[in-house]
């Protein structure tokens, strides 16, 4: 390689690197000065999607989990969290903020899209219940492939405009939303999914590692401490 075509070769890597830090910066959103441990109303940080909350609304205890919905780990829990939030549904608050960790799951941030595009017509903890149930079923689609399923899903549930639906997957807010989760979550120090917070302290691996394992009652003994 000559000298002149090294120079342009080592101008344009550098005009690409700057590139893809200017995008990375550019989609990164500043929470410094947001409480993570509260619930997130409706924002322009967060695309105008306020946190997702389940049954009471101002209980003692604030349950939040970051949850990738590809994620079999999540999966398995579901079963458990479902049945715990509801269990305590007059009692506690349960959120759910999306972590999709896309490069081991490709498809788990177009399923936060899907769901959060679903809350958008009313029908979030719908879909959020839908994609873990079925979730042998689309985690493995191509990309191609994973929107078909998303949209079924949708009619399946009701969501009355599916235009709509489809059109507010790729939407800047809903992207804006999940950005939002995830900035959330990395300053909770979030490592893994599912990751649970219960008042502002993460729960314990014992705790987490026996809600994947199919027993909620680790869950069950820490928030009626919580609760006390």
């Amino acid at each position: 390689m000559s000298k002149k075509t090294w120079i342009i070769f080592t101008v344009i890597c550098v005009a690409v690197l700057g590139g893809l830090i200017f995008v990375s910066q550019k989609d990164k959103i500043n929470v410094d000065k947001i409480d993570q441990n509260k619930i997130q109303s409706a924002s322009a940080s967060n695309g105008n999607i306020a946190d997702h909350v389940l049954d009471k609304k101002d209980g003692k205890v604030l349950l939040v989990e970051y949850g990738d919905f590809e994620c079999p780990y999540c999966g398995q829990a579901f079963p458990q969290v479902k049945s715990v939030t509801s269990e305590y549904a007059s009692k506690i608050t349960f959120v759910f903020r999306n972590y999709p960790l896309a490069t081991m799951h490709p498809n788990a941030r177009a399923a936060a899209a899907a769901a959060e595009a679903a809350g958008l017509q009313g029908k979030y903890w719908e879909m959020h219940d839908k994609l873990y149930e079925t979730q042998n079923d689309w985690s493995s689609a191509s990309i191609d492939k994973r929107t078909g399923f998303f949209v079924n899903y949708a009619k399946q549930l009701g969501i009355a405009n599916i235009d709509k639906f489809k059109s507010d997957m790729g939407a800047n807010n809903v992207n804006k939303k999940i950005t939002f989760d995830m900035a959330l979550g990395n300053k909770a120090k979030v490592s893994g999914t599912p990751t649970f917070v219960l008042n502002g302290t993460t729960v314990s691996d014992k705790v987490a590692s026996s809600i994947i394992n199919g027993n909620g009652s680790e869950l069950k003994k820490a928030i009626d401490e919580a609760l006390k």
